[in-house]
């Protein structure tokens, strides 16, 4: 395991981008070859990581329909780091259960939402430097509006205190053995890795998600990423 604080070498650093979604929330479109800011959407994401100092290899894991696509995009794009592109399962963690069979060996798993096209290498970094402490690690955002649970849909059961909420995001990060080991074990449905690492009883770290690190779900989405991107071109051309 790699020290506190420090991060593990490249080469035994593998990355999982998880985009085999059936964007049934995006009117038709589909998510994954999107156009944004010019290029498909996944490309955006994939290029962080392949500038990434930190990241040895990635494998794209996307819906059957895009396999063939998504892989003459990567021969077009030169992506070195691309180990593979396969098709993914049926449900998000059979996804990652399968990218985690496609990776070449390593010690770190770094899991990614391809439809989160503005992450970064310093988030990434930030991301396996809180891992090395516990064996995991979720960017997180804390909770800015007041969180209320319901019952049957409307009826208000208790206010929480979002003070002790987040908002995950991805990346998230993990010792390999740990991820490995989490899904052989967890098998009902989860929303991420992390719920399935938390039910083995491994301490989950947080780290400082990013607000313009937004997930693309909705055409509106796509929007608000676009914007995002255009703004932060005008600031590096200022």
């Amino acid at each position: 395991m790699a020290a506190a604080g420090s991060l593990p070498d490249p080469r035994r650093v593998g990355a999982i981008i998880a985009s085999a979604g059936a964007s049934s929330r995006m009117g038709g479109l589909d998510k994954t070859l999107a156009p944004l800011a010019g290029e498909p959407l996944i490309a955006r994401t994939v290029e962080v990581f392949e500038r990434s100092p930190n990241v040895g290899s990635v494998v794209l894991m996307v819906a059957e329909r895009n396999v063939e696509a998504v892989r003459k995009l990567a021969a077009e794009r030169g992506w070195a780091k691309v180990a593979g592109v396969c098709p993914g399962g049926e449900r998000r963690q059979d996804t990652v259960r399968l990218g985690l069979a496609a990776l070449p060996e390593g010690d770190w798993v770094v899991v990614h939402d391809g439809a989160r096209p503005l992450v970064d290498a310093a988030l990434i970094a930030a991301g396996l430097a809180a891992a090395a402490a516990t064996g995991a690690a979720v960017a997180a955002l804390p909770a800015a509006e007041t969180i209320k649970r319901v019952a049957g849909g409307a009826r208000v059961v208790e206010t929480l205190d979002r003070g002790e909420l987040v908002i995950a995001q991805t990346p998230q990060v993990f010792r390999r053995d740990v991820l490995e080991r989490a899904h052989r074990e967890v098998t009902d449905d989860v929303t991420d890795d992390a719920a399935m690492v938390e039910r083995l009883g491994v301490e989950v770290r947080i780290f400082p998600g990013d607000p313009a690190n937004v997930k693309v779900t909705t055409p509106s989405d796509l929007a608000v990423a676009g914007a995002l991107l255009a703004a932060a071109r005008e600031r590096a051309g200022a």
